[in-house]
């Protein structure tokens, strides 16, 4: 088939680099999202995948809004049998769903109905699954909510990061959606109405959602700290600063603590919360690069009862 491949961000490059390589396909044409600012001169630069596209040679197209006429008009002139999907970042309009003949195919990063929306991975390291997956599906016009055509399963591990999740899933769902193709193709693979229980919403993580209560159970809190890293990152207030915590574990035989009391050790930095304790293992503070949480506690000189949190 004729591919017009869609996505933005390094999570989608597997994806792109899967179907490059595949000899059943062509890949046409690359959408992407606009060149962004970016780092301390704030430069306009390029996103990953309109970065491979221009290495392998590839059209890339980058409209402000998918429903321009110039850039409607250019994809109805390449002419594509399908529009394959890894994290475009935009709403895409019925004028340019109905371009492809075998419509736009999208890699989802959960098992559909299960987190429908922006940040499916996040709410499955947040919510505590043992169990997620990949899903590519026919997009439609509303949320997630096309028939799907093939699945795959990925274990959440106790310590995995959102980042670390999302790269496993994201090389796995790269081979999920060749396949996917190559079936289009055969007309061997038929889409399945997903069923209408068990729906799940995944809106995008706000800073806000981010923030570290510690009143919470420490199960809740390591799953904050873990579903929020990379990205926002989890944070709590010290002596009204900022203090983003980057890794932390629950220590399972403490209970000594108040909700965000410290106590500090040789070198060992632990917080309470509303069961036992987290040891914190890295931090960030306002303006600094991540450190170790002993050295900062050792730098900053915590006194005793002194409290995490607002």
């Amino acid at each position: 088939m004729k591919l017009v491949f869609a996505g933005t961000p390094e999570v989608a490059v597997p994806a792109l680099d899967a179907l490059i390589a595949s000899d059943r396909h062509e890949v046409a044409a690359v959408i992407t999202r606009p060149d962004a600012p970016a780092g301390r001169g704030r430069r306009l630069v390029a996103s990953p995948v309109a970065e491979r596209a221009e290495e392998a040679g590839i059209e890339v197209l980058k409209p402000a809004r998918p429903r321009d006429e110039d850039f409607l008009a250019r994809l109805r002139e390449i002419g594509p049998d399908c529009c394959p999907v890894v994290a475009y970042g935009a709403l895409l309009p019925k004028t340019a769903l109905d371009v492809p003949a075998r419509g736009w195919v999208n890699l989802h990063f959960s098992l559909l109905p299960a987190w429908r929306g922006a940040a499916p991975v996040q709410h499955a390291v947040m919510a505590g699954d043992e169990v997620t997956g990949a899903s590519t599906f026919l997009i439609e016009e509303g949320l997630d909510s096309g028939p799907v055509y093939g699945v795959l399963t990925e274990e959440v591990r106790p310590t995995d990061t959102s980042g670390d999740l999302l790269t496993r899933l994201a090389f796995a769902g790269a081979g999920l959606l060749a396949a996917t193709m190559d079936g289009i193709e055969d007309g061997t693979l038929h889409a399945v109405p997903q069923p209408g229980e068990g729906v799940t919403l995944a809106p995008k993580i706000t800073v806000e959602d981010a923030q570290v209560q510690w009143s919470a159970p420490a199960l809740r809190v390591d799953r904050v700290v873990r579903g929020c890293t990379p990205a926002p990152g989890a944070w709590t207030v010290f002596r009204g600063e900022r203090l983003k915590l980057v890794q932390a574990k629950p220590v399972f035989d403490r209970t000594d603590l108040a909700p965000g009391e410290l106590s500090v050790g040789k070198n060992n930095v632990y917080a309470g919360t509303g069961s036992h304790a987290v040891e914190l293992l890295w931090v960030q503070p306002q303006g600094k690069k991540p450190m170790k949480a002993a050295d900062w506690a050792r730098g900053v000189r915590i006194a005793h009862g002194e409290l995490l949190g607002l």
